[in-house]
């Protein structure tokens, strides 16, 4: 089986290490477990790897945020992958931060990525795992929330929630979504 596992961010050094590129940490987690690299490509950075049966096509946008659904159109009919496994790695402002939730579906609550892809797509029926960033700012500075970096606090335990995200993404190709999320989500 093959798998376009795709994490949400924005290229350029001013977003590296944002709440934002959380997507970008967790396919590059994933990508260094399996001793793989990335190489740049049309619409977006992907490398490959193989976990026991499935095939692993590990994708980081180059369109932006805003733009995403057009590298996850791509690279999903390009590869022939069904939209069942995809799995969108992003970050979320509802969840407490470091907390990992693995969905099969779900409207885009706001992300602008998630829209993009939800529009190009057609469809709000595939899989993402959400990391949960917080809501930790005033009224009305969302996106400098966002485009911030992480605390030290946070950076501290980021390898342990890195392995954990790059965890539920095996398990997600090799078990399924729903076994997947019965073992994970209460975690």
């Amino acid at each position: 089986m093959k798998y376009l596992i795709v994490g949400l961010g924005n290229i350029g050094p001013e977003y590296l290490g944002t709440r934002h590129n959380i997507g970008f940490r967790i396919v590059n987690a994933v990508a260094e477990e399996g001793g793989v690299f990335f190489t740049e490509q049309r619409y977006g950075a992907t490398a490959r790897l193989r976990v026991k049966n499935a095939e692993l096509l590990l994708l980081k946008p180059n369109t932006f945020m805003n733009l995403s659904g057009h590298a996850v159109r791509y690279w999903l009919q390009k590869e022939n992958i069904s939209v069942e496994n995809l799995l969108v790695a992003v970050d979320d402002l509802a969840l407490p931060f470091g907390t990992l939730r693995l969905k099969p579906k779900g409207s885009h609550a706001g992300h602008n990525g998630l829209r993009n892809i939800e529009e190009l797509l057609g469809t709000q029926e595939y899989n993402r795992l959400r990391f949960g960033i917080g809501d930790n700012f005033p009224r009305g500075k969302q996106v400098d929330y966002v485009l911030s970096a992480f605390e030290p606090e946070e950076l501290a335990v980021m390898p342990e929630k890195m392995k954990l995200a790059a965890e539920i993404v095996r398990s997600f190709c090799l078990a399924g979504v729903q076994m997947t999320m019965n073992q994970y989500n209460h975690k």
